[in-house]
């Protein structure tokens, strides 16, 4: 029986993260869902939030914004358009930055003469989403 299992975490840019744990939480369209060594093999779709790894009792989040999962019972494999591992974002000035971008991006929506909303609301999830968790974690302890 195996004990742990390989994640990979996949951006169009880059491989972000590759290495054995012992479980992972997805946030999935559906809800959050925790995979463990031998899980059945699945494929879902990843919503916005955090991927949290465990290794050892240390967590190590990242935050994702969409893709997808594939699950063998071996391997997670997330595929995503951005990740990234918190570390990057729990710094108070990298959130009040985001906190600040969300604002403006607000603001610009009420002169829609000058907005692009083809890009507006995914801008906005994802700074709003960066400020979100960057609090969130910003308290408690991970591995960085």
């Amino acid at each position: 029986m195996a004990h742990t299992l390989l994640l990979k975490i996949i951006t169009p840019d880059a491989i972000i993260h590759e290495e054995e744990v012992d479980q992972v939480s997805l946030p999935t369209s559906e809800g959050e869902i925790t995979i463990l060594p031998e899980h059945v093999p699945l494929i879902t779709l990843i919503g916005k939030g955090d991927i949290v790894a465990t290794k050892n009792g240390e967590h190590i989040p990242f935050l994702v914004m969409e893709g997808f999962a594939r699950i063998d019972g071996m391997t997670v494999t997330v595929m995503a358009d951005t990740a990234q591992h918190i570390d990057t974002i729990t710094s108070a000035e990298i959130i009040a930055a985001a906190e600040q971008r969300a604002i403006d991006l607000r603001h610009q929506k009420e002169h829609e003469e000058d907005v692009d909303f083809e890009h507006f609301e995914s801008s906005l999830e994802k700074e709003m989403l960066v400020a979100k968790l960057g609090n969130k974690w910003k308290t408690r302890n991970y591995r960085k």
